[in-house]
């Protein structure tokens, strides 16, 4: 579960009767994306010849440039996320965070889906021992991508959603 059962209205679009402006919605995809993206590799390295999730990271972006309709980064993320249903570990987590990553355009709540699987890969692919350590420098490293005019946001919604989020946004 990385949804709350409440909307926040800070991630609903303004025509939608929220206060997320356009701009702040194509901020978070795209952070999303880059979340996902750094570690595809992962899900790329078990199952190269499944292009699933790299066309769910690459339809959110080109959403976010006007190239494609909100329906159709949305389906790509489906298809991402069906890329990883019969796998496990590393592969299996960042294949989920690009099918939330190409799921932003159609709900924005879940750029943090994409963050937190994207933690959750990054912590299984660790050698043992090292996983929570893992965990935090990729948390880090997603916080440093925060572009400024969302950042406060994205952290606060880190801060309420860490405990259906895994906890893994401690760091």
């Amino acid at each position: 579960m990385i949804l709350p059962k409440v909307r926040d209205p800070r991630f609903v679009t303004i025509r939608r009767g929220g206060t997320l402006t356009d701009a702040d919605h194509r901020l978070l995809a795209l952070w999303a994306a880059a979340c996902a993206e750094h570690v595809l590799g992962l899900f790329e390295s078990a199952q190269p010849g499944d292009p699933r999730p790299r066309e769910a990271i690459e339809h959110v972006r080109a959403w976010v440039r006007g190239e494609v309709r909100m329906m159709q980064a949305r389906a790509a993320g489906g298809h991402a996320m069906g890329a990883a249903r019969d796998l496990r570990g590393a592969a299996r987590h960042a294949a989920y965070a690009a099918g939330q990553a190409g799921a932003v355009a159609h709900v924005a709540a879940h750029e943090l889906g994409a963050a937190a699987y994207a933690i959750k890969a990054a912590r299984a692919a660790a050698p043992e021992g090292e996983s929570e350590t893992a965990g935090r420098l990729e948390c880090q490293w997603q916080r440093n991508q925060l572009p400024e005019a969302i950042r406060e946001l994205v952290l606060d919604d880190q801060r309420l959603r860490n405990v259906i989020c895994w906890s893994v946004f401690d760091c």
